[in-house]
């Protein structure tokens, strides 16, 4: 027998009361059934009118816009960006409220997120419960910090530049993307005519004044004459390898943490924000106290940002083991460690090299685990190495919390846990926690 096509309830309006925040960007609000709506642009505490933008009857949750606000929570403001809203760019998620609000709200989600999938409160976790703005981002409601150094624009069938709308392949073209970092917006990217194009990425990097645009082409497509109002290398994404090849200038930027250069190639991993690098170097290394001559591991190692700071805090006797899947980070974490004889860098898979290694001890570990997390068997074969200390990066607060968990029962707690809002705008996070041994006193 053919089963019954549900009703969509897309374009269906609700008047709701407003929920707490929930992880992803929304809050969370029912219906007068009971339906579970995940509600985006509002704020706890509001009441709004929610039209629904994905979801049939009988779902488990739908999703929602508030398009219109009925009572206003005292964290909202006017929102600054002209193409944030309902329906509109997809890429910020709290343009709506005022700064400390949004730390507020990421602070509650890493809060429920702890405690749902960890059973950790916030003494627990050794951690105060705030967000720590970078640098320079403390700014009054309605100023909009410009920290993105890496914008990935999509273009659409016009050939104009702008970012995608929420959960959706649509482009809303912008003539300036507020949160861009000033190395990014001085380009002119959205100025061009990019017909033929897929996407464009613009990078502008931190501590040198290296500046690249990435284009993917649309198949069979002709790659542009690239002339931007600031000199830039061009490289090229092949539409069959997905490989990135240089057009012209340098295949790589250069980023400056630590006191040091790092070479980043191909569009490779860095972090987004300008002070990203360093705030995380400073938190990691402050929780884990290396001390000369250690054996140290930094795992999904990406350039060799943590694998440097360990090594020139490890001195001469101390020694290093970075594992990285990528083949073109592991050139560049290579070229950029070469003067530490004592850094190895593995190229692969950490749950497959780490076997491999032969290594039955070490005393410190970092791990900056894709947004997935690292998961059990990586996490076992972790805590079966016997750290003094181990520091977990993390962008995903969820992804955290499951592994957490996970160290526990290996027999590992979260001494210290740092929060930092590296994604002003987005609901985004980024944390460092510190683990030790369960047996050793605090």
């Amino acid at each position: 027998m053919q089963a019954v096509p549900k009703k969509s309830l897309v374009g269906e309006e609700y008047e709701v009361e407003i929920g707490p925040v929930a992880h992803g960007g929304h809050c969370i609000a029912r219906t007068e059934t009971g339906q579970v709506l995940f509600v985006r642009h509002t704020l706890p505490g509001e009441r709004v009118v929610a039209r629904v933008t994905e979801g049939e009857e009988g779902a488990r949750f739908l999703r929602a816009d508030a398009v219109r606000v009925l009572q206003a929570s005292k964290d909202r403001i006017d929102t600054p960006c002209p193409y944030a809203g309902p329906g509109r760019c997809g890429g910020c998620d709290w343009q709506h409220a005022k700064p400390g609000a949004q730390r507020r709200l990421k602070g509650e989600v890493i809060a429920e997120q702890l405690l749902r999938l960890a059973g950790l409160t916030p003494e627990e976790a050794g951690w105060d419960g705030t967000v720590l703005p970078a640098e320079g981002d403390k700014l009054p409601a309605g100023e909009v910090p410009q920290w993105r150094t890496r914008v990935q624009y999509a273009v659409d069938p016009a050939g104009r530049a702008g970012l995608r709308r929420h959960r959706s392949h649509e482009v809303e073209p912008v003539e300036h993307c507020m949160i861009a970092a000033e190395g990014v917006s001085e380009l002119g990217i959205e100025k061009r005519d990019w017909t033929g194009m897929d996407s464009v990425e613009a990078i502008a990097a931190t501590g040198s004044g290296d500046r690249q645009v990435v284009l993917t082409p649309k198949p069979g497509a002709r790659l542009p004459l690239v002339e931007l109002d600031k000199p830039v290398s061009v490289l090229r994404v092949d539409e069959k390898t997905g490989g990135v090849h240089r057009v012209h200038g340098r295949p790589f930027v250069r980023e400056r943490a630590d006191g040091r250069t790092h070479r980043v190639g191909n569009s490779g991993f860095w972090q987004v924000h300008p002070k990203a690098a360093d705030t995380l170097v400073t938190a990691v290394m402050q929780g884990l106290l290396p001390r000369k001559g250690e054996m140290a591991l930094d795992l999904y190692c990406g350039v060799g940002l943590f694998a440097g700071a360990l090594a020139d805090r490890l001195g001469e006797k101390g020694a290093v083991l970075g594992i990285e899947s990528g083949k073109r980070a592991v050139e560049d974490a290579r070229h950029n460690l070469a003067d530490f004889p004592r850094v190895r860098i593995e190229q692969g898979k950490v749950e497959s090299v780490l076997p491999r290694t032969g290594i039955t001890e070490v005393d410190l570990i970092v791990l900056d685990p894709p947004r997935a997390g690292a998961g059990r068997t990586t996490v076992h074969q972790l805590t079966s190495l016997t750290p003094r200390r181990i520091a977990y990066v993390a962008c995903d607060p969820a992804a955290l919390a499951r592994d957490l968990g996970y160290f526990r029962d290996g027999g590992y707690r979260v001494r210290t846990l740092r929060a930092f809002d590296l994604f002003p705008m987005t609901h985004h996070v980024e944390c460092v926690a510190i683990l030790e041994p369960a047996e050793k006193g605090r």
